[in-house]
């Protein structure tokens, strides 16, 4: 028996007997109400049989060092566990790796409570609640399987001039989304540059093997072979025995990454089942080889002459970022809320420095979330996410980052945990520059990508063209949700933000494999402020409508969507440029110097929303001996009575105009750090 895993054996008649309080008795109204503020989701689509505890410090150091007790130690914690046949309480982290980095996020204090299916769920929270021991009672909800299909397409071969292309990956020329040529044969309103301007970047790097980046998704087809050399591998997992924790990480078989649903290492991606609607229609409830496709895009095998290429795919050297796989959909079966925060803990203790979410919650008609909520209602989830970032999975990162679609709802707020304002939610653009019918917008939203869009605009018919998705890897072996048959290749198209935010994961492997190769080490928050600063305007293209001809309902008008897609499109050019760049503001003694934030970001020409507050260090005070240093109308202002070089850090808000918290959805608050160069007025020398 494991340590830490507590099993609540049925309680004799002696101790029923015994119980102080009467099970049957009711409670009074002032403790109903305490034990109401203590359940903080909703019991819509929760596991049944299942709770998760948050409990105190005491308790859970108690549970922790206990084999196996028939007694919790609390009476009202006893009325729950013998009245609903309570099976085991377990812990939902490991802390056997990493306690004490753990123990400071209070993951210690995440239990798994699990009693009698049929038990009525929402009875037993309050059962739980009512205990002083229990802090927290969340019901572990489970995460919708967004409706997904791939367009299959068989390996094609280049018609473009081989000296056109920068690999020879056959395909590398479909996707219009790493070099948009705006070919009218693929999309009729594409338009040239509308693309993250892959080819540039990779002049500089285009991928390094120590970063890796975990795919929170369906599982990624680990030997599938544009994927398989660009896999992350647990070697002693790998070469290990079947069935066997060969590692001692306290999971089983993990030589790819892990399957929160099985709780082991079995990564699958062809799972299934047909069912039946309530009209008598069968339909496929199983993979959909989405995780394969977002893995594709962040790194895929380039150069190895056989379909596509992915954005930090390396060179063909065996050079490429690594993908590790959290399952989080198998088959028909979703993950929990309990399950995710494991996968994502598996993400920080096994070396992942991206974590790349293309999932989320969607809001229904009517409903609202905001950082608060998300906060309150999903805080084991939000307390793995957190340690995640804390940790440090590359020499190149102190901390690291998570990323996450925005949702495909057409919304004016990113679906959460995007929204929240501690992460990145990308919104999605197609092939003419121009917002997708599909994407959220506004609140909660940092920054765009090439989400692809199969409608084309401006016709008067009702047209389409798969050419103007996303392209990237399938498993050939899995069933194709809408037509019911197998993919059969290798490769197809999707949209969605889902496919947005691989393109933004995957530049953020870029910038660290940059980092790596030249010895430079970033922080996550400056990591951040790269992603969001480096990018076009999207903006000024925001006028007029967007129409789909006879395609009812979508009809967009564009104006709705300025100001409101994130700073901008990103660009994984500047963004590498910036690992090393500085801004520096050329100054001279005893004139005023005026600072633009907005102006210094991306192109020059990106919308972002200033913020009242700026950091001038004391010792850059001092020794440029800054005097009236004022904020107006989202610039800065001083003036410098000393000559010298210093450092102040401007502050402005990715997406959105408030920075969000409590009961706002909001922006990202982000921080830019400019180098002030002082001259005095006589003296002659160049700028550096």
């Amino acid at each position: 028996m494991n340590k830490g895993r507590i099993l609540l054996f049925a309680l004799v008649a002696l101790f029923a007997s015994s119980c102080v309080k009467d099970l049957t008795s009711e409670p009074t109204a002032q403790s109903e109400i305490v034990a109401a503020k203590k359940i903080i989701n909703t019991s819509e689509n929760a596991v049944a049989g299942e709770l998760i505890l948050y409990v105190d410090e005491e308790t859970a150091d108690l549970w922790a060092n206990t084999e196996s007790v028939t007694r919790s130690g609390s009476d009202a914690l006893n009325t729950a566990i013998s009245e609903f046949g309570a099976e085991s309480i377990e812990p939902v982290f490991n802390m056997a790796i990493n306690g004490d980095e753990k123990r400071a996020y209070g993951l210690h204090r995440w239990y798994i409570a699990k009693f009698d299916e049929e038990a009525n769920i929402e009875v037993v929270a309050e059962k739980f609640a009512a205990a002083k021991e229990v802090k927290r009672v969340q019901y572990s909800t489970t995460l919708a399987r967004p409706k997904v299909s791939a367009h299959p397409v068989p390996e094609s071969f280049a018609t473009r001039a081989e000296g056109d292309m920068p690999f020879n990956d056959p395909m590398l020329e479909l996707q219009w989304h790493y070099d948009n040529q705006g070919l009218q044969s693929l999309y009729k309103t594409a338009k040239r540059g509308e693309d993250i301007n892959a080819f540039a970047a990779w002049k500089h790097t285009t991928g390094n093997n120590q970063v890796i980046v975990a795919v929170v998704d369906e599982g990624v087809k680990y030997d599938h072979p544009d994927l398989a050399a660009n896999m992350w591998v647990n070697e002693a997992e790998k070469s290990g025995q079947p069935g066997v924790d060969d590692d001692g990480n306290g999971v089983v078989d993990d030589a790819h990454g892990y399957n929160c649903i099985q709780a082991n290492g079995n990564i699958t991606w062809d799972k299934g089942v047909w069912k039946t609607d309530p009209n008598g229609i069968p339909y496929w409830d199983g993979d959909s080889g989405h995780g394969t496709h977002v893995a594709g895009t962040v790194a895929a095998v380039n150069n190895n002459g056989i379909g596509v290429a992915g954005v930090a795919g390396g060179s063909g050297n065996g050079d490429g970022v690594r993908i590790m796989s959290i399952q989080i959909f198998d088959g028909d079966g979703n993950t929990s809320l309990a399950a995710n925060a494991k996968g994502i803990e598996y993400a920080a203790d096994n070396g992942a420095c991206i974590l790349q979410n293309s999932w989320g919650y969607p809001l229904k008609p009517g409903q609202t979330m905001t950082d608060g909520d998300y906060q309150a209602g999903y805080s084991v989830e939000l307390s793995a996410i957190r340690y995640f970032v804390s940790k440090s999975g590359c020499s190149a990162m102190k901390g690291n980052v998570a990323i996450f679609a925005a949702g495909n709802d057409a919304k004016a707020t990113a679906d959460y945990p995007g929204a929240y304002n501690e992460f990145i939610a990308v919104t999605a653009y197609a092939p003419d520059g121009l917002p997708t019918t599909y994407t959220n917008y506004n609140y909660g939203c940092n920054v765009a990508a090439p989400g692809g869009d199969i409608w084309i605009s401006g016709l008067t018919s009702y047209e389409y063209a798969y050419e103007g998705c996303v392209l990237s890897t399938l498993p050939a072996e899995t069933i194709d949700p809408i037509s019911g048959n197998k993919y059969g290749t290798d490769y197809g198209y999707m949209q969605g933000t889902s496919m947005a935010c691989p393109h933004v994961s995957g530049i953020a492997a870029l910038v660290v494999s940059y980092a790596v190769e030249n010895g430079i080490t970033l922080t996550n928050t400056q990591l951040y402020e790269i992603i969001t600063s480096s990018v076009r305007n999207i903006d000024d293209k925001l006028t007029g409508t967007k129409g789909y001809g006879d395609h009812p309902g979508y009809n967009m008008g564009l104006d709705s969507y300025k100001g409101k897609m994130g700073t901008g499109k990103i660009d994984a050019l500047m963004a590498v440029q910036s690992v090393r760049g500085a801004l520096c503001i050329p100054a001279h003694v005893g004139e005023e110097v005026e600072i633009n934030v907005s102006s210094l970001l991306g192109d020059g020409n990106i919308k972002v929303t200033s913020y009242s507050d700026y950091v001038i260090p004391a010792e850059t005070r001092n020794r440029l001996d800054i005097k009236g240093d004022t904020y107006f109308s989202g610039k800065i202002y001083l003036t410098c009575h000393n000559a010298g070089v210093g450092v102040i850090t401007a502050k402005y808000i990715a997406g959105g105009n408030a920075v969000g918290a409590g009961d706002t959805t909001g922006g990202k608050l982000m921080e830019k750090d400019i180098v002030l160069v002082v001259r005095d007025s006589n003296d002659n020398g160049g700028w550096m």
